[in-house]
């Protein structure tokens, strides 16, 4: 397996961690990256719950439990994190709660896990690999229709009609079950190529997002998160595309502004629905962390503050 690049570890860390004794969620733990680093800044008393759907995940997590005692890991999606975190000891509120969105390098890298258009492998791109379709299943069984609205909504790719009736029409003939198989029919529908960037990007993209109801997740968690934060605890979001990215820009607004009410009247924060406050401006990796890792590439990070 190749190694996992942690995407804005440091600069996350430092943005999440305002008080060293407080209690923190990695939503997303992946290969800990991010959890490790949280863990080094924080002194006896401070807890970290980590929350991760894929079983491979779970077993790291597990690792780093039985080495470090203010660790615990629970699987899940962070979407429910309020009753994971209830059942593994870790209660709300929180001192900050950390996101990581999108699909880990090792999910990637590892071609029978089904993330890869360059690799060969089964067609599964579920994250829990537990539960739920995967990306083979919904493809034998989807209308022409729902497969093009799903690669329009959730891959921005132009050309969605027409590489659905390409895959629907290679599956009248033949199933659709390894990456490969997909990448080449969707390339070969594909008619405009996008300068340096695979032509099955965006379906992979479309498709792996709606298997595991990436955005729907996000939205679940964020509809709560202010009621999860501490005064003056922290959200931090790294998203990798700007489905992602839009939903959660437009959240920080919404929370830092409040409600449009007429100036002149002298009203508080509470009283106009203000309940965060954004701390600096997006944050995107350096040349030189992108030169190392470039998948980083497309990273922004964002953070919030809920007020006092």
């Amino acid at each position: 397996m190749e190694q996992h690049l942690t995407v804005l570890r440091d600069e996350a860390v430092a943005a999440l961690i305002s008080d060293t004794a407080g209690r923190y969620v990695d939503g997303t733990f992946g290969r800990g990256g991010h959890s490790r680093a949280i863990l080094a800044g924080l002194d006896a008393d401070g807890q970290l719950l980590g929350i991760d759907k894929d079983p491979q995940a779970i077993a790291t997590g597990e690792q780093l439990m039985a080495e470090d005692s203010r660790f615990v890991i629970a699987k899940g999606s962070f979407a429910d994190f309020e009753q994971l975190a209830e059942s593994s000891g870790v209660a709300a509120p929180f001192t900050g709660i950390l996101l990581d969105l999108g699909v880990s390098s090792p999910q990637l890298d590892q071609a029978e896990r089904g993330f890869s258009f360059t690799r060969d492998g089964q067609l599964d791109m579920r994250m829990d690999t537990e539960n739920g379709l995967s990306a083979a299943q919904w493809i034998a069984e989807a209308a022409e229709a729902d497969i093009a609205k799903v690669l329009k909504t959730y891959g921005e790719e132009r050309f969605a009609k027409r590489i659905a009736r390409a895959i629907c029409e290679y599956r009248a003939e033949k199933p659709i079950t390894t990456t490969l198989q997909l990448a080449k029919i969707v390339t070969e529908a594909n008619p405009a190529w996008e300068k340096h960037k695979h032509p099955a990007t965006r379906s992979f993209q479309a498709i792996r997002i709606f298997i595991n109801n990436e955005l729907g997740d996000l939205e679940l968690l964020l509809e709560k998160v202010v009621s999860l934060l501490a005064p003056g605890g922290r959200l931090v979001v790294i998203s990798f595309h700007s489905l992602e990215d839009r939903i959660v820009k437009r959240f920080m607004r919404r929370q830092s502004l409040g409600e449009s009410m007429p100036s002149y009247l002298p009203l508080t924060d509470a009283e106009v629905g203000k309940s965060m406050r954004l701390l600096g401006k997006a944050v995107k990796p350096s040349a030189a962390e992108v030169d190392i890792n470039p998948r980083a590439r497309s990273a922004v990070m964002r953070v919030a503050e809920k007020l006092a």
